[in-house]
C-alpha cells in the first residue's frame, strides 16, 4: 500500500488544518491507520490512530484532534483545531496492514511521506 499525506501548511496559533492521507494499492479497510509527528530535532512521536471504529489520541492533542476515515474514499483524515507552535511538525501517516492497534512508531508496517505543519505564534 502507498501512502500520500496532504493538507500541511502554515496556520496561525489557534487555527485549524485538516491532513489527509490517500491509500492506493490496497484497501485499507481492514487497516489500523495512525498518524505521527516529527519535530526539528526531536523523534518521531504518536499523535492520533484509529482501528476499524475506535479512535486513539496522544494526551498532547487530545481534545484538539480527531483522526477518522472514510474507507469508501481509501482515506484517513486528522483535524487539528487550536494549534499551538509546538504543533509544527512533518506529520506521517501510517498503516498495521495486520489490523494493529498503533500507540507506537514500531508498530506500522507501512509509512507516506510527511506533510508540513508550521504553527506560527
Amino acid at each position: 500500500v502507498q501512502l500520500q499525506a496532504s493538507g500541511g501548511g502554515l496556520v496561525q496559533a489557534g487555527g485549524s488544518l485538516r491532513l489527509s492521507c490517500a491509500a492506493s494499492g490496497r484497501t485499507i479497510s481492514r487497516y489500523s491507520m495512525a498518524w505521527f509527528r516529527q519535530a526539528p530535532g526531536k523523534e518521531r512521536e504518536f499523535v492520533a490512530s484509529i482501528t476499524w471504529i475506535n479512535p486513539y489520541y496522544a494526551n498532547s492533542v487530545k481534545g484538539r484532534f480527531t483522526v477518522s476515515r472514510d474507507n469508501d474514499k481509501n482515506t484517513i483524515y486528522l483535524q487539528m483545531s487550536s494549534l499551538k507552535p509546538e504543533d509544527t511538525a512533518v506529520y506521517y501517516c501510517a498503516a498495521s496492514t495486520g489490523g494493529k492497534l498503533i500507540r507506537s512508531r514500531d508498530t506500522p508496517d507501512a509509512w507516506g511521506r510527511g506533510t508540513l505543519v508550521t504553527v506560527s505564534s
